[in-house]
């Protein structure tokens, strides 16, 4: 998720090397910066799940599996945050499959921590205000351009209406949202809507998306309204 400034991006480390990871998240909050570090993959996709986490610095020799393995297996998840790769695998050859797998950057070891901070600014720069083309939150996929939908690969017909709704719980994921702010953003306070049908749409895309009741991407939020979780 992007932020208005790049001093309050958040970037997860993943690197092995305490030395290393340590290095990077000094200068990194020194530069005002929030940072998550990590020293494997294991807990990866829960972070991104549960954090807003705008750029990932990586290792590529990474306990269990290599790093760009990893970074290509999350872009085919549909999970587009920004990768900026900080390896000792220097060969052109490396490199090459480093951007092929996904990354957005790429910086050789042993490194000047100036040159990463200043691409680590560059890159939330850059991607600061790009729209992505998918919307992804746990199973579910949703293609921004072709407006389709697809939870474990399998498309799920929804309207126009569904479709807004549900990219704006993924989008604000574990926040609850009430239905003031709901009206304002999907009904753009249209006259003729009322409280109740926003309740309707919202029953209707829960079972749609989960007609078992097994899953429950949209809970209800006491006194509030309702959260994707």
């Amino acid at each position: 998720m992007a932020h208005d400034m790049e001093s309050v991006a958040t970037v997860l480390i993943i690197e092995d090397d305490v030395d290393i990871l340590e290095l990077e998240t000094f200068h990194l909050l020194k530069n005002g910066y929030k940072v998550i570090g990590v020293a494997s993959t294991s807990e990866v996709e829960s972070l991104l799940e549960n954090e807003n986490i705008d750029l990932m610095l990586v290792d590529r020799m990474l306990p269990r599996v290599e790093g760009s393995e990893f970074i290509g297996y999350l872009r085919d998840k549909g999970i587009n945050t920004p990768v900026m790769f900080v390896s000792a695998k220097d060969k052109d050859e490396d490199i090459e499959e480093g951007y092929i797998r996904g990354c957005d950057d790429y910086l050789k070891k042993p490194f000047n921590i100036k040159e990463l901070l200043y691409r680590v600014k560059a890159i939330l720069r850059r991607t600061n205000n790009i729209q992505y083309d998918r919307v992804c939150g746990r199973d579910i996929i949703m293609d921004l351009n072709t407006r389709k939908t697809y939870i474990h690969d399998e498309e799920v017909f929804l309207t126009k209406l569904e479709f807004e709704l549900l990219s704006l719980f993924i989008n604000n994921k574990h926040r609850a949202l009430d239905r003031e702010f709901l009206l304002t953003n999907i009904w753009k306070n249209h006259p003729d809507t009322q409280k109740r049908t926003v309740n309707v749409t919202i029953n209707r895309l829960r079972k749609k998306i989960d007609s078992k009741e097994e899953k429950n991407y949209i809970v209800p939020v006491r006194g509030i309204g309702y959260k994707f979780s």
